[in-house]
């Protein structure tokens, strides 16, 4: 087989992985709990009673929403094809490890940006919120989807068959990243060890484009925050597909 066709094999098995975790696994509730449900509930008890304009929260919706859904398919993806012994099958086929892992990445990465649409929607036409950079925002969202969908895929990586031992240890993570990342809180507003602290969430990155493209209002330079959130691409996806690897042979 040549390159190319090796490359186009490769690529197929990533779209045919896509589509089948998509068909199967976008409404199991808790990706609907954990993706949808939570992030809706959280941002509704911080936005209720707080003398701020509608249109000021819209960033930090479309933000939290995106990264909550973006990364809460991974996590109940590779723990229940261990428990169905679907993982076997798909280890037996003719496609690497890491296009597996791709194709699951790829999944959460459609989801992410279909359920984000819904909020960015809502603030268009229910309070009234200006795009005022739509390249900006269209990359803002294809970067973060596939930034915090590999995050997800990063978190599935225990080897363990039961999806709610990776969505507890998922909540566990992200949603302390909700508070330090300039969703509620613009970060030039934060104290000093909060703006440190933010450095170090790819959230914040997102949330300060979406600022920028639907306020421009933002903390960072927008190269600065592209730059980081590739970066954390490139870091999720060595640390995901090294520690899945690892973790292979303890779920077949």
């Amino acid at each position: 087989m040549t390159k190319s066709s090796r490359i186009n094999s490769e690529l197929k098995g990533v779209w045919a992985i896509a589509r089948k975790d998509m068909r199967i696994y976008y409404l199991k509730p808790p990706v609907l709990i954990y993706g949808i449900m939570i992030p809706f509930f959280l941002f509704l008890a911080f936005a209720l009673g707080r003398d701020v304009p509608s249109a000021s929260l819209v960033p930090g919706m479309i933000g939290i929403t995106l990264f909550f859904t973006a990364s809460s398919v991974g996590p109940i993806i590779v723990p229940w094809e261990t428990r169905m012994k679907t993982l076997e099958r798909l280890i037996a086929c003719p496609i690497s490890i890491q296009s597996i892992i791709l194709g699951d990445i790829l999944a959460g990465f459609l989801f992410g940006i279909i359920i984000s649409l819904v909020p960015l929607l809502l603030g268009v036409l229910g309070f009234g919120v200006n795009v005022i950079n739509y390249y900006t925002l269209s990359l803002c969202i294809l970067l973060s989807a596939f930034c915090f969908s590999s995050l997800g895929i990063l978190l599935s990586a225990p080897p363990t068959d039961n999806p709610s031992n990776i969505m507890m240890l998922s909540t566990i993570i992200r949603l302390p990243m909700v508070f330090i990342s300039g969703v509620f809180i613009p970060v030039d507003q934060l104290p000093t060890g909060g703006r440190i602290v933010a450095l170090f969430s790819p959230l914040t990155y997102t949330t300060d484009l979406l600022r920028h493209s639907l306020q421009q209002h933002h903390h960072y330079q927008i190269a600065l925050d592209v730059l980081m959130l590739l970066a954390f691409i490139i870091l999720f996806l060595i640390l995901g597909m090294g520690f899945h690897k690892k973790s292979l042979s303890k779920r077949l």
